[in-house]
């Protein structure tokens, strides 16, 4: 099984689409989104596979209280959102779990440990596009 832990904040932010307006709506919908990748095999980024993914989301700031829809389970960060990505990579590359992170945060990459895939908004957001096309 495979590990897609997504920082929700920085795949909200990726599309100029008046996510500022409504920062918890917008996290709800990419949630919402998110859902329907639940234990199925995911094309990845480097033309691999992701098979049974697990979808696991960061979200913080006025979007941490968002609804957990069903197979995405939701990290609400007390604090920094980074902090909590982090920490929860590191927890399931630990557990010796294939780990993609879905990120555009430079500074956030370069805390992540090693062997952790690493991937930008534009690949999840064309994948998300795709499935509902």
């Amino acid at each position: 099984m495979a590990v897609l832990l997504v920082d929700v904040a920085n795949v909200v932010g990726a599309r100029p689409d008046g996510w500022w307006r409504d920062r918890a709506g917008a996290a709800t919908r990419l949630l919402d989104r998110l859902a329907g990748l639940a234990g199925t095999t995911v094309p990845g980024p480097d033309g691999g596979e992701l098979p049974g993914t697990r979808v696991v989301a960061v979200v913080e700031g006025r979007a941490r209280d968002v609804p957990a829809p069903e197979g995405v389970d939701v990290v609400r960060a007390p604090g920094s959102g980074d902090d909590a990505l982090a920490a929860t990579a590191a927890e399931h590359a630990r557990a010796g779990e294939e780990v993609l992170v879905v990120t555009a945060d430079r500074g956030l990459r370069a805390r992540l440990p090693g062997g952790v895939a690493v991937t930008g908004p534009g690949w999840l957001l064309a994948e998300l596009d795709r499935r509902t096309a």
